[in-house]
């Protein structure tokens, strides 16, 4: 993996990232006139003006510096995201863990219902998943910005456990130890907030 593992959520759930670049060009406008004077004395053709263009209007489009910034931005969330994640599987309880900060909508709820379960069962997790993530898009124009991650989830070194006897619980037959995940992401005031997260296990990687 190329990102250092880190603290996830999901209870079954393998990510992995690509990078991809938003980056909008606006064009400038030119305009050009041409214009003539008639010769006072009537018998010489109109003589055209200089030509002159207009000055390219500036354009809103985000630089590639906010652009990087922002796909930090974005990353940094989703491995708060996850290490709130990994925390409350840890103790199957989302109860001192930093989860509401940064998520919401689909992905708070998927990990509040994968802690219920837990608890029901008496188990727990142990250890954590690694990551390897990418930004695949980005749009920073519009009332909300928005961003697509799509990471590889190694959940190899991350095990169920029973909480009573702390007994490894193995993994089914046909559960893939790597496979991808796609998260959306949108920049609630100045901060990145996790909003979908999608775990693929028929997409390996």
């Amino acid at each position: 993996m190329t990102r250092a593992s880190r603290r996830p959520a999901g209870l079954t759930a393998v990510r992995s990232r690509k990078h991809a670049t938003a980056l909008l060009i606006a064009g400038g406008l030119v305009v050009l006139a041409a214009c003539g004077n008639d010769d006072d004395s009537g018998d010489s053709a109109k003589s055209p003006m200089p030509t002159s263009s207009a000055p390219a209007p500036e354009t809103s489009s985000p630089s590639a510096d906010s652009q990087a910034q922002a796909k930090g931005d974005v990353l940094q969330a989703y491995d708060d995201f996850w290490a709130g994640q990994v925390k409350a599987y840890g103790q199957a309880d989302i109860k001192g863990t930093d989860l509401k900060k940064y998520a919401t909508k689909e992905a708070l709820g998927r990990a509040m219902g994968d802690v219920l379960v837990m608890k029901e069962a008496g188990t727990a997790t142990k250890g954590a998943p690694a990551h390897d993530a990418q930004v695949t898009s980005l749009t920073l124009t519009g009332k909300t910005p928005k961003a697509s991650v799509r990471d590889c989830l190694d959940i190899s070194s991350w095990r169920t456990v029973k909480k009573k006897t702390g007994a490894v619980q193995p993994f089914p037959s046909n559960q893939p130890l790597r496979y991808v995940t796609t998260a959306k992401a949108e920049k609630w005031g100045k901060q990145w907030m996790i909003t979908e997260l999608t775990p693929d296990g028929k997409r390996t990687c």
